[in-house]
């Protein structure tokens, strides 16, 4: 389903110091996304809080990943950072206006064709149907679906279904995309094409871009800066810049810097001591 942070941490971790600076400074001339400062979120009934003391910015044109253990608070940051889920302590500074929120699960309406489907946001912000036709058309020739428009989600395969779930959000034109664990369910091969198209319509758009996976070769293939959560209660435990330039190919993945950093943040994840 789709919807239409400079940080601090306890332990913050640069990869590659030279070029992780550069980035740093060409990340502190963008302009703030969104910012959690101090925040938390506790939910009734809960035995304490699912993240506390939390610090994370999110500037435009930022690719940041977050990793963590399940159930360390990952899913709540994007829907605070959406808008969806109120802090109890600490504020949250979001100067972005146009926020895009894309599910694990596509959650398209069966009844409705390709077309209709990515169209709803637009129909929802009340655009009449035949003004939202142009914006759709070139959306879903920018994901790959033209020639599908008239498919009923059932008639399209999973891949497909997710390209629209993502077109659903790119449609509202955001500046700010939350994508919770997008490719968990597909296969391999799908889901290293989706990341590579992801890369490519991030890059065209420059929105400010969050996104949760539990695969770090994914992370690190993909991420700008990755932020590794600790357990719960959830916090900012490391940050990594990931400085390697794009388009990323396959020749990065096979690269010793790649499994260098895989290994770092494997080692983050498992609350093992970095090294360097």
């Amino acid at each position: 389903m789709s919807l239409a942070l400079g940080s601090s941490a306890s332990s913050a971790n640069s990869a590659g110091a030279n070029s992780g600076a550069a980035e740093g400074v060409a990340s502190a001339a963008r302009s703030l996304a969104v910012a959690l400062l101090d925040a938390a979120v506790g939910f009734r009934g809960a035995q304490g809080a699912v993240w506390e003391h939390l610090n994370l910015q999110l500037r435009s044109g930022e690719f940041l990943t977050l990793l963590g253990p399940s159930g360390c608070g990952k899913s709540t940051v994007l829907r605070v950072m959406a808008g969806l889920q109120p802090l109890t302590q600490g504020r949250i500074n979001r100067p972005a206006m146009a926020p895009a929120f894309v599910f694990q699960e596509p959650a398209l309406l069966p009844w409705a064709s390709l077309q209709d489907n990515v169209a709803l946001p637009l129909r929802i912000a009340g655009q009449k149907p035949e003004a939202t036709v142009a914006r759709v058309q070139a959306v879903l020739s920018r994901v790959g679906l033209q020639g599908a428009e008239h498919r009923l989600p059932h008639e399209l395969s999973g891949g497909m279904r997710m390209r629209a779930s993502i077109a659903r959000a790119l449609v509202m034109q955001p500046d700010l995309l939350l994508l919770d664990e997008p490719f968990a369910a597909l296969d391999d091969p799908t889901r290293q094409r989706l990341q590579a198209d992801l890369l490519q319509w991030w890059q065209a758009e420059s929105f400010a871009l969050c996104f949760v996976t539990h695969q770090v070769a994914e992370a690190v293939f993909m991420s700008t800066r990755v932020a590794v959560m600790s357990a719960h209660p959830g916090r900012i435990a490391h940050e990594f810049q990931i400085s390697e330039p794009y388009p990323r190919t396959d020749a990065f993945r096979e690269s010793s810097r790649f499994h260098e950093l895989c290994v770092a943040i494997g080692q983050a994840l498992r609350g093992k001591a970095l090294t360097r």
